[in-house]
């Protein structure tokens, strides 16, 4: 058997080189088993090789992140009363516990603000749409800290 020397190169910088055996010519082998062999034989003399950053190039900076594909979520906290979930036990039959959360009822409403004539939509928990009908708008929006001409 003759032995020949096979190359892979990786990137601009290094190239490995290893010694192989080649098939012998009066074996008959299709083409598609003496090419997946070396392709084996490739993989094998790759499988503990170290990669190692090349210094002599300059560094470009950093590469700028992409944008989120998804817009954030909105917490589950009521903006004007600032309820929010509450961790409670889940009590089976045998009385094992385990954590689950109990989420505020919050609701999107449309809501008529008379001081700035026009319609304001909040995501308000059903216990601070009760507290803006006895109080009003302004009043609660003022006690929370809200600014509604923003909105």
């Amino acid at each position: 058997m003759a032995t020949m020397a096979s190359g892979v190169s990786l990137g601009n910088a290094c190239s490995l080189h290893f010694r192989k055996t080649q098939f012998n010519q009066t074996t008959l082998v299709p083409p598609r088993a003496k090419a997946s062999y070396e392709i084996a034989f490739v993989a094998s003399q790759l499988s503990g090789l170290r990669v190692s950053y090349d210094d002599s190039r300059p560094f470009a900076g950093p590469v700028a992140a992409p944008p989120p594909a998804v817009q954030p979520v909105a917490r589950r906290v009521c903006p004007l009363t600032g309820k929010k979930a509450n961790r409670a036990n889940k009590v089976s039959f045998s009385n094992h516990k385990t954590k689950k959360l109990q989420f505020v009822n919050l609701q999107y409403k449309r809501i008529w603000w008379e001081a700035g004539k026009r319609y304001v939509k909040l995501r308000l928990s059903t216990k601070a749409l009760k507290t803006i009908e006895k109080n009003g708008l302004d009043a609660v929006a003022k006690k929370a800290g809200i600014d509604l001409r923003k909105e």
